[in-house]
């Protein structure tokens, strides 16, 4: 029996697994910077942030069942960088996520949209809150009559829920 060298085996790869972890939730918060520079009003400094979140999650080592987040966080930074600046929404290999991370992604972001259109409103600029608003219908028009099974894409229906929720929230809020 050869437990020990099990149990060291074992113990790298927690400790390989804590530090993508850590690594992970570095470019997380990346993510978060960048959506929060958008909500200040600074592209630039969004995508920076963006830029540099993509290089740490391109750093990051291929584990199993792993990675999801991460992409669904930089897809959602990406796709609210690319309304606010009023350009398309990169696809999911431009993007350089998978095709889950990108959906789950832009279910996201459609919530963030709505903070942009709040905010606009806020401001008094009802034409940049429409034209916003087109968007975020477009993006729920894309995703919001897709249908997976939970083992494929774990969440995607509860986000499609709440996007639909924030769409008709934000109509409520253009009407007034």
């Amino acid at each position: 029996m050869d437990v020990q060298r099990a149990e060291k085996a074992v113990l790298e790869e927690e400790r390989k697994l804590d530090e993508y972890l850590r690594d992970e939730r570095g470019v997380v918060r990346l993510c978060a910077r960048s959506i929060k520079e958008v909500h200040r009003g600074d592209l630039d400094a969004a995508l920076k942030l963006a830029k540099e979140a993509k290089e740490r999650m391109d750093g990051l080592p291929r584990i199993e069942g792993r990675g999801k987040h991460v992409e669904q966080e930089y897809a959602e930074a990406l796709a609210l960088i690319s309304v606010a600046k009023g350009e398309e929404i990169p696809d999911h290999a431009t993007m350089g996520v998978s095709a889950q991370g990108y959906l789950l992604g832009l279910a996201d972001a459609i919530g963030e949209i709505k903070r942009l259109i709040i905010e606009e409103l806020r401001k008094g600029e009802t034409a940049l809150a429409q034209g916003h608003f087109s968007r975020m219908e477009e993006i729920y028009a894309e995703i919001g009559h897709l249908h997976f099974s939970s083992a494929a894409l774990p969440e995607f229906r509860r986000k499609q829920d709440v996007a639909r929720m924030q769409l008709e929230d934000a109509r409520g809020k253009l009407v007034r």
